[in-house]
């Protein structure tokens, strides 16, 4: 009798300790899925991770308003960003301005306006780079003429109707790059979209100009002449025009 009360003990032990195992073996399994899952066990309606395409499709739904408030929220604060650049710029805050630039292009990595502001202050702080510390003078300002180039080159390219990125790299390669024979085809691309914008046909005779094209610059400034009725800008086409002419005839 003995015996088999030693024996059934025995055995419930067994049982005992091979419960705990399973157990255990199921609990390292759960934690492990759930390890696995992260994110998406929180997005369940029962606080697990969805299993089945159904499941997915109902947590998404069921945080689908949430996801849509987000990127309403992100896309307004891209918006703020981009209105806080634009009023440093009218302060003449170039510097600040790309710092608000750079946070509006993380949300609107695809607005060509912002890209071409982004080139109009960087070609003016590679204007005004200053060598304070005796050595960096060169390499700030060729970093910031750089980025102003991607950056109208990048509006262009998002926009091949956008006029005032091919103007600002016109004027950047003409008068800052000393690059003129790359400014006319921006500043010609100007004149086909806006026709009579007398600044940048003024940069597109100054380029022909330097580039030795003489008669084309002629021809641009008898344009400017033929349509302009502002008298400064008239006055300034026809002394350019003459002293082209005085060289050409020695």
């Amino acid at each position: 009798m003995k015996v088999k009360k030693e024996a059934l003990a025995g055995i419930l032990i067994i049982a005992v300790i091979a419960v705990a195992a399973a157990v255990s073996y199921t609990y390292a399994k759960a934690k492990n899925r759930n390890t696995l899952a992260g994110a998406i066990a929180e997005l369940s309606p029962r606080g697990g991770p969805p299993e089945t395409i159904e499941g997915l499709r109902q947590a998404i739904a069921l945080y689908e308003e949430e996801l849509n408030r987000y990127v309403k929220t992100a896309a307004q604060t891209g918006v703020y960003w981009k209105i806080l650049a634009s009023r440093l710029q009218d302060k003449g805050l170039h510097l600040e301005a790309l710092d608000a630039l750079e946070q509006a292009i993380r949300y609107h990595p695809d607005d060509a306006a912002l890209l071409y502001m982004t080139g109009v202050s960087a070609a003016v702080a590679a204007k005004s780079s200053l060598d304070f510390g005796g050595s960096r003078e060169n390499e700030n300002r060729t970093r910031y003429y750089r980025l102003a180039e991607s950056a109208y080159l990048q509006a262009i390219a998002l926009d091949d109707a956008y006029a005032r990125p091919c103007y600002g790299l016109g004027v950047l390669y003409a008068f800052e790059l000393n690059r003129p024979a790359e400014a006319i085809p921006y500043l010609q691309r100007v004149s086909e979209l806006r026709g009579s914008d007398t600044d940048a046909l003024f940069v597109l005779a100054r380029a022909y100009y330097m580039t030795g094209q003489r008669q084309e610059a002629l021809d641009v400034y008898d344009r400017i002449i033929s349509f302009t009725k502002d008298k400064t800008k008239k006055a300034e086409a026809e002394n350019n025009r003459r002293f082209i002419m005085d060289e050409m005839n020695g």
